[in-house]
């Protein structure tokens, strides 16, 4: 009974870390527990995704589609706190202004958004726009749902594969190297929104998160010798959009 509540701690963790959405009151707070959440980062994502999705097939009957992708995404972003978005615009800011990785470091630091942070944004949130209006009607929904599991466990694999790069912030609780049991959860998690979508636009997804979650690693290993919490909520935002282009791929 003990370990079950554990578990319920470590994943109603990530749900208060990862959202603003309420958690029970007995859930406390501490280092280890927020280590150990990581395992259900992925299932965070089924729920903000299933929010995203169940907004979007709710206001498809009133608003044509764009609105309805739009007042899905609004939605996400609200129950997030745009929080993964704010670690992209953070990380370019840093990757495109700092030359040195000490420099790189600081202005990703910095709370105030930059030219290279902005011009991310905006391309981050009207490429996933465009590629959700892109998709047939009946696959918008599920591929919120998909997308926003699969990209927190390409960010998961960070935790796994590489070092964290500064001696403290806001993610060094998560510093510690998640188990290959944890990961291999959190990939149950990441991957069971896979099975709503059609095999071969689903593998091609898969296969372009991938890539873009391995191109953020192999970056961030180079430019910053690890990663901070921010390369996690940025590689959350590319492998996410990575997704949707999988989807709409000519050969899926």
């Amino acid at each position: 009974m003990n370990r079950l509540r554990r578990e319920f701690e470590y994943f109603f963790g990530a749900v208060r870390f990862f959202t603003r959405l309420p958690v029970p009151a007995w859930v406390g707070h501490s280092p280890e527990a927020l280590d150990r959440s990581a395992r259900y980062f992925p299932l965070v994502g089924l729920i903000v995704g299933l929010i995203g999705a169940l907004v979007f097939v709710f206001a498809s009957f009133f608003f044509p589609k764009t609105l309805a992708v739009l007042l899905a995404m609004a939605a996400t972003l609200l129950v997030t706190g745009a929080f993964h978005e704010d670690g992209w615009a953070d990380t370019l800011d840093g990757l495109g202004g700092g030359h040195t990785r000490e420099r790189a470091l600081e202005i990703m630091k910095d709370s105030r958004l930059g030219s290279y942070g902005a011009i991310a944004l905006v391309l981050m949130l009207l490429g996933k726009f465009m590629a959700l209006i892109e998709l047939d009607m009946v696959l918008v929904a599920p591929a919120l749902i998909a997308g926003h599991a699969l990209s927190r466990l390409c960010a998961v694999s960070l935790l796994r594969f590489l070092d964290y790069a500064r001696e403290e912030g806001k993610a060094k609780p998560l510093a510690t190297r998640i188990s290959a049991g944890e990961l291999a959860l959190a990939a149950v998690f990441g991957l069971a929104g896979l099975a709503l979508l059609p095999p071969a636009g689903a593998l091609a997804g898969l296969v372009f998160a991938v890539v873009a979650a391995a191109f953020m690693a192999r970056k961030f290993a180079r430019r910053l010798g690890g990663y901070t919490g921010d390369c996690l909520g940025a590689t959350q935002q590319l492998a996410e959009l990575a997704f949707y282009f999988g989807l709409l791929c000519r050969f899926s």
